[in-house]
C-alpha cells in the first residue's frame, strides 16, 4: 500500500514557520511521504495566523475551495492548527464541517494521532492545550533548508500590547535551557548548517523565565564557540529589553551578523503608550545609534504599523521623523485592522480606511527611497554571500543566482560559465547596482567557496538517493546524525 501524502500550508510568522517544520517532520515519522507537485495531497494542514484582519477570511476562503476537492477524493483529510485555530477552536469545524482535525499552537505533537483517530472514528477532531505541551523544538523536522535553520530559544511572550493577540494564542513566555539550544545548534551543524536563525516572540527577553536578565547575551557569545557555526541571526528583538549587554555581544562575537531587525511600530510617544509599548522614541532612537556606534555596517530593519485608534497626522509625522533619523535599511509595514479580543479593537478614535491607506502610501514611498539611498551605499562593497534556494523569482530569466550577504540584503549575481555553485556555498562579489529591495552584482565572481552546506544541499537533491527525514529531538551535543543531511516569531512584536 502506497504511503499517505501530506501538505503543510504556512501562515504569517517565522514561528510558524519553524512550527511547520516540525509538523512536516512529524507527519514523515508516521510514515507519511511530502505530496509531489502537482499532486493533490491525501492530508493538508493549515498551520494559521491571527494577526491579521483578514486571516479568517483567507483561511475559510481556502477551505471552501477545497471542500469539492474532498468530495471527488474519499479519504482526504483536512487539518486546521496555529493560531487561529487556538482562538476559533471548534468554530472551523462549525463554520467547515468538513474539516477533520483542529488542534492549537500548544499541541502541535498531537496531530498525526488526531489524524488517525479522526480516520478510524470518521468523525472531527478538536484538541486545544490550554499550555504547552512538548517545546516544539524537542519534536521530529523536515527542514526546508540544508543550509539554514530556525532555533526557537523560547516561545510566548509576557507582553500585553492592546493592538496583538499573540500572548492570549501562544500564552507566557517559556525559555529553552542554553545547554538544550547549544546542543540543538550544535547538531544542525553537524548536517551541513552554516547559519542559523534564533527565534522568540520577544527574543532578546529570553533568560526572564530562570532570572537571567543577561542570558540573551550570553547565549550569543556561546554561538560564537560552535565550530562551525559561520552566521548567526535572530528576530525579534523588543526595544524595552534591548540592552548594552546585548549590542557588545553582537559586535564582539564574529558569526552574529550586522543585522538588527527591531520592531517600531509607531514614533509617536502617545500611540507608543496606547499600543503599552514600554519604549519612546527617544529611546528607540538611542538604541538606534548605539547600535550603529558598535556596528557601522549594521543593516537595520523594523515593523511599523499606520492607522493605530486615535492616531492624527501629527503623530503619523513623528513615525516619519522616526524613519527618516533611524534610516532603516527595509520596513515591514502595516495598515492597522482589529483584532476581536484585543483592547484595541474597542478603542475610540478609529481611524477612516482612506486615512490610514494616504498615511500607508507616503509612509512606503519615505521608507524605500530611504532603503533605496542606503542600498546605494553599498556599490562598489565586496561581500561575501551565502548562496540561497528560491530567493531570486527571476533568477531563470536574468540568469543569475541569489544569496544573503552578511547583513541580510539579498544579492542577485551573475555565476561564472563552467563552474558549479551550489546553493548553501559562499560566492565572494562585487555590487554594481543597487535597488530599494535588493543588490545585484552582474561583475566576475571573485571566489567560490564550496561549503559543506553545499555538500548536504546536494546530498538532499540527489536523484538517485531521495532524502530521508531528519529528527531533531534533543541532540546529543557533537554527534552527527544518522539521518541524511539536511530560520518573532510573530512580525508585529
Amino acid at each position: 500500500m502506497a504511503a499517505r501524502t501530506y501538505e503543510v500550508r504556512t501562515y504569517g510568522c517565522q514561528m510558524n514557520v519553524h512550527d511547520s517544520e516540525r509538523l512536516a517532520g512529524l507527519l514523515e515519522e508516521a510514515g507519511y511521504v511530502r505530496a509531489g507537485e502537482g499532486q493533490t495531497p491525501d492530508v493538508i494542514v493549515f498551520n494559521t495566523c491571527a494577526v491579521r484582519e483578514n486571516a479568517d477570511n483567507r483561511l475559510y476562503g481556502n477551505l471552501g475551495h477545497l471542500h469539492p476537492v474532498k468530495k471527488a477524493n474519499p479519504g482526504m483529510q483536512i487539518a486546521v492548527g496555529g493560531c487561529l485555530a487556538q482562538k476559533d477552536k471548534g468554530e472551523i469545524v462549525r463554520r467547515a464541517p468538513w474539516v477533520d482535525v483542529v488542534f492549537g499552537t500548544h499541541n502541535i505533537g498531537s496531530l498525526p494521532a488526531l489524524l488517525e483517530r479522526a480516520r478510524i472514528q470518521q468523525e472531527a477532531q478538536v484538541e486545544i492545550a490550554e499550555s504547552l505541551e512538548v517545546f516544539p523544538s524537542t519534536l521530529p523536522t523536515r527542514r526546508e533548508s540544508p543550509y539554514a535553520a530556525w532555533v526557537a530559544i523560547s516561545v510566548g511572550c509576557n507582553n500585553t500590547c492592546t493592538f496583538c493577540i499573540v500572548p492570549a494564542l501562544r500564552g507566557k513566555e517559556k525559555d529553552r535551557r542554553p545547554g538544550e539550544i547549544l546542543a540543538e545548534i550544535e547538531a544542525l551543524v553537524a548536517e551541513g548548517v552554516l547559519e542559523v536563525t534564533l527565534l522568540g516572540q520577544n527574543v532578546n527577553s529570553y533568560g526572564v523565565e530562570f532570572g537571567d536578565r543577561y542570558a540573551f547575551g550570553k547565549l550569543l557569545r556561546a554561538c560564537g564557540g560552535v565550530e562551525g557555526l559561520e552566521r548567526v541571526r535572530f528576530t525579534s528583538p523588543h526595544p524595552a529589553f534591548f540592552t548594552d549587554d546585548v549590542i557588545e555581544a553582537m559586535a564582539e562575537t564574529p558569526n552574529v551578523m550586522p543585522q538588527l531587525h527591531m520592531p517600531l511600530q509607531s514614533g509617536s510617544d502617545r500611540i507608543l503608550k496606547a499600543m503599552r509599548r514600554s519604549y519612546r522614541q527617544e529611546r528607540y532612537l538611542k538604541i538606534i545609534e548605539k547600535v550603529r556606534a558598535a556596528i557601522p555596517d549594521a543593516a537595520i530593519t523594523t515593523d511599523i504599523i499606520v492607522g493605530f485608534p486615535g492616531e492624527t497626522e501629527e503623530d503619523f509625522q513623528q513615525t516619519l521623523h522616526v524613519v527618516r533619523e533611524a534610516r532603516f535599511a527595509g520596513a515591514f509595514t502595516f495598515q492597522y485592522s482589529k483584532r476581536p479580543g484585543t483592547p484595541a479593537a474597542e478603542m475610540d478614535g478609529q481611524v477612516p480606511k482612506e486615512v490610514v491607506q494616504d498615511r500607508y502610501e507616503r509612509l512606503v514611498q519615505l521608507v524605500e527611497e530611504i532603503s533605496w539611498a542606503e542600498n546605494k551605499k553599498q556599490l562598489g562593497r565586496t561581500l561575501e554571500v551565502l548562496v540561497a534556494e528560491g530567493e531570486g523569482r527571476k533568477d531563470e530569466a536574468t540568469r543569475r543566482m541569489s544569496g544573503r550577504a552578511p547583513d541580510n540584503r539579498l544579492v542577485h549575481f551573475t555565476p561564472p560559465e563552467g563552474v558549479t555553485i551550489r546553493p548553501g556555498d559562499m560566492v565572494t562579489v562585487q555590487v554594481t547596482y543597487a535597488a530599494p529591495h535588493h543588490l545585484v552584482a552582474d561583475g566576475p565572481v571573485l571566489n567560490v567557496r564550496r561549503t559543506r552546506a553545499g555538500d548536504a544541499w546536494e546530498a538532499r537533491n540527489a536523484p538517485a538517493e531521495p532524502r530521508s527525514r531528519v529528527l531533531l529531538g534533543m541532540p546529543t551535543i557533537g554527534r552527527p546524525r544518522d539521518a541524511a543531511p539536511a530560520a518573532s516569531g510573530c512580525r508585529t512584536r
